[in-house]
C-alpha cells in the first residue's frame, strides 16, 4: 500500500514538473534581470545595445595582435613538415615491427591448430568436442588476425602516402626558403648600396661645406687685415677731417644744384620770351600752390583787357583742359592745377594771345603731411567767412564753421546750422574763379542744386587743406569733387 501510494505520489509530481516545464520558455541559461516597481509590477530593462568598455576593446585588439604575432612564418612550417615527416618515419617502423609481431602471430595460430588436429584424432567423446571448439576459436582467431593485418596494411598505404606528401611538402618549404632567402640578401645588399651612397652623398657634403667654410675664413681674414691696414694709414683726425671735407663739398653740391634749378628756370623763361616776343602781356606771381597769378602787360602801353575774352586752361604735354568759370585776369591755383601748366587765352579785336607760365605749378611745402593728419580725425573743423550766398553779397562778416567730415560737409554759425549735406553727384568744391587778392583764400561750394557759398579762410594753407581733404573723402565714398 505504501509502495502504491509512493508510485502515485512520483507520478504526479512528475507530471507537475511536466506541465511547468512545457509551459515555461527559458530565453538563456542566466536568471532574467527584471525590476518590481509600485504594486507590485514588473518593469523589464530596454533591450539596448551593449557598447563594449575600452578595456575590452583594448584586450580584443592584444588579443588580434598575438595572433598576428603567432603567425606560423616559412621556416616554421617547415620545421613543422619536418616533426611530421619524423613522426611519419616512426609510424612506418612501428607497422613493420606489427608486420613481424602479425607473422610470428600467424606462426603460432598455424602451430597450435596442427597440434588441436592431433589432440583431436587422439580423444572421442566430449574431450574430441571441446578440440573441435577449440580449432573453431583458433580459425576465428586467425580471421580477426587477418583482418588486422588488412587494416594494418591499410593504415601503412596511408602513411606512406603521408610520408611522400610530407616529403614534398619539405621540399616545396625548403625551395620558398631559398627563394625567401636570395630575396632577403638581395634586399639586405640593396639597402648597403643604399646606405653606402648616402654615406658617400654625406661626406662629399661635408667635404664642400669644410672647403667653403675655409674659403670663407680665408676671405674674412684678407678683410680683417685689409681693415687694419686701413686703420693703420688713417689715424682718427684724419677721418674726421675727411668727413668735415666731404660735409662742406655736399653742401656746396646742394647750392650748385639750387642755382641751377634757377637757372633752368631762367632760362626756359628766356626761350618763352624770345617765342612769344609779340605778345604783349605775361604772368606775375609765384607758380605755386597758395599764391595768385594775374595777367599783366610787358611793355607800357597795352591795350586794357578787362572788357575782352578771357580763358584759363591746365596743360600737361598735349591733353589741354579748360577751367570753367577762370575768366578773370586773376587766378589762384587749386590743388588740381599742382604739376601742371596754367595757360591764359586772351582774344582782343580778333587777335588772340596765349600766356603759359614757365614751369608746372609747385605744391606748398607741408601741405602733404598737414592733410594726412587731418584725414585721420572723423571731422575737421575751419573757420570761415561766408563773403557770397545763392551768387550775391553776404552782408554778415561773423565767424562760421566749416566742418569736413568724412561722410558730410556742413558749415553753421553757432547753434544754427547753414548747410549740412551728404557727398553726392550734385556737390561741387573748388577754388575760387578769381575775386581779387583774397582768390587764394577762398572756396566755392555748392551744397545741393539752389545753395552755394563763397567761403574764405583764414590762410591759404587751411583752403587748399580743405579741399583736399573733402575731395579724399568723397572719393571714399566714390564721388568726384569738382568745380562747375
Amino acid at each position: 500500500m505504501t509502495r502504491v501510494t509512493r508510485d502515485f505520489g512520483d507520478s504526479t509530481q512528475q507530471e507537475a514538473i511536466h506541465l511547468v516545464s512545457s509551459d515555461v520558455n527559458f530565453v538563456s541559461g542566466r536568471f532574467p534581470d527584471y525590476q518590481i516597481g509600485a504594486n507590485n509590477i514588473i518593469i523589464e530593462p530596454e533591450d539596448n545595445p551593449r557598447v563594449p568598455s575600452l578595456k575590452e576593446i583594448v584586450a580584443k585588439e592584444t588579443t588580434q595582435l598575438l595572433e598576428q604575432q603567432q603567425r606560423l612564418s616559412v621556416r616554421d612550417l617547415a620545421d613543422k613538415f619536418e616533426k611530421g615527416l619524423s613522426a611519419a618515419a616512426k609510424l612506418s617502423d612501428e607497422s613493420k615491427w606489427r608486420e613481424v609481431a602479425s607473422l610470428d602471430r600467424h606462426v603460432l595460430l598455424k602451430k597450435l591448430r596442427d597440434v588441436l588436429d592431433q589432440l583431436r584424432g587422439r580423444v572421442a567423446g566430449r574431450n574430441k568436442d571441446d578440440a573441435d571448439e577449440a580449432i573453431s576459436m583458433v580459425e576465428a582467431l586467425a580471421v580477426q588476425l587477418t583482418q588486422r593485418e588488412g587494416e594494418l596494411f591499410h593504415e601503412k598505404a596511408e602513411v606512406k602516402k603521408l610520408a611522400t606528401f610530407l616529403k614534398q611538402a619539405i621540399e616545396d618549404a625548403k625551395k620558398v626558403i631559398e627563394e625567401e632567402r636570395a630575396f632577403a640578401l638581395a634586399e639586405i645588399e640593396s639597402a648597403r648600396t643604399a646606405v653606402q651612397r648616402v654615406e658617400e652623398a654625406l661626406q662629399e657634403q661635408e667635404q664642400m661645406s669644410r672647403s667653403v667654410e675655409k674659403q670663407e675664413l680665408e676671405e674674412l681674414k684678407k678683410e680683417i687685415r685689409e681693415a687694419r691696414r686701413i686703420k693703420m694709414l688713417h689715424q682718427p683726425s684724419r677721418v674726421m677731417d675727411m668727413e668735415h671735407e666731404l660735409q662742406g663739398l655736399r653742401m656746396q653740391i646742394a647750392e650748385k644744384s639750387v642755382h641751377c634749378i634757377q637757372l633752368k628756370k631762367e632760362l626756359a623763361m628766356m626761350k618763352k620770351l624770345e617765342e612769344n616776343k609779340s605778345n604783349l602781356y605775361e604772368l606775375e606771381g609765384s607758380e605755386s600752390l597758395g599764391s595768385c597769378l594775374c595777367i599783366v602787360a610787358r611793355t607800357g602801353p597795352a591795350p586794357d583787357i578787362s572788357n575782352c575774352s578771357i580763358q584759363w586752361y591746365r596743360t600737361d604735354g598735349s591733353k589741354k583742359e579748360l577751367i570753367s568759370g577762370a575768366t578773370k585776369t586773376l587766378y589762384a591755383p587749386e590743388p588740381f592745377d599742382v604739376g601742371r601748366f596754367l595757360q591764359v587765352e586772351i582774344v582782343l579785336n580778333d587777335e588772340r594771345f596765349l600766356v603759359t607760365t614757365t614751369s608746372p605749378i609747385e605744391p606748398a611745402a607741408g601741405l602733404g603731411s598737414y592733410v594726412e593728419a587731418l584725414a585721420r580725425r572723423p571731422e575737421t573743423e575751419f573757420n570761415v567767412v561766408v563773403t557770397q550766398m545763392n551768387g550775391h553779397d553776404y552782408l554778415s562778416r561773423s565767424i562760421h564753421v566749416f566742418h569736413v567730415g568724412k561722410m558730410r560737409i556742413k558749415l553753421r554759425k553757432g547753434w544754427s546750422t547753414k548747410a549740412k549735406e551728404s557727398y553726392c553727384a550734385s556737390m561741387q568744391l573748388c577754388g575760387v574763379r578769381g575775386g581779387g587778392n583774397a582768390a587764394a583764400r577762398s572756396i566755392f561750394w555748392q551744397a545741393k542744386k539752389g545753395l552755394s557759398f563763397i567761403l574764405a579762410f583764414e590762410s591759404e594753407r587751411e583752403r587748399n587743406a580743405a579741399i583736399m581733404l573733402a575731395r579724399r573723402f568723397a572719393f571714399d565714398c566714390n564721388i568726384i569733387l569738382a568745380g562747375p
